[in-house]
């Protein structure tokens, strides 16, 4: 009798936490977002560049995305064999997505100070895109890739 082998798959790792949609929430998000995939055993490049991902769209999301009385979801989803690392911001302001505008078309000295979160997201991360989250919000998702899975030790 032949049967076929049975497929092992793994369980990508996953993460969620509401947040309170202010400059705290948003430190909070990255530190939280770095302390768990540090857990998950990632190369310690891609945890470095999710932790600028991750600080910028939630930064993104408090600036932007705020409702008074609305939190905003950081979700980290890391399949750890293809070192494929999914970021999603989550917040209520589903009528304001964000734009990539070329650095040509800002003002003088605006990347000073603000205006480089999505040029640096986009830099660093292989996709991004925004979704809309039903019934009024959005997600701006990230996706990035490194070498695969090392145990933490």
């Amino acid at each position: 009798m032949n049967q076929p082998a049975p497929q092992l798959t793994t369980t990508p790792f996953t993460f969620t936490q509401l947040l309170s949609s202010t400059r705290r929430g948003a430190r909070l998000a990255r530190l939280l977002g770095v302390s768990q995939l540090r857990s998950w055993g990632p190369s310690q490049d891609l945890t470095e560049r999710a932790e600028v991902v991750i600080a910028e769209l939630a930064a993104n999301a408090v600036l932007h995305g705020r409702l008074a009385g609305r939190s905003f979801r950081l979700t980290l989803v890391y399949d750890a064999p293809a070192g494929r690392l999914r970021i999603d911001v989550t917040d209520a302001r589903g009528d304001r997505w964000p734009v990539l505008r070329p650095a040509n078309a800002l003002p003088e000295g605006a990347l000073d100070a603000d205006g480089r979160g999505l040029a640096l997201v986009t830099a660093i991360a292989d996709h991004w895109e925004t979704l809309p989250y039903p019934p009024s919000g959005k997600t701006v998702r990230a996706e990035l890739t490194g070498p695969g899975w090392k145990h933490p030790t």
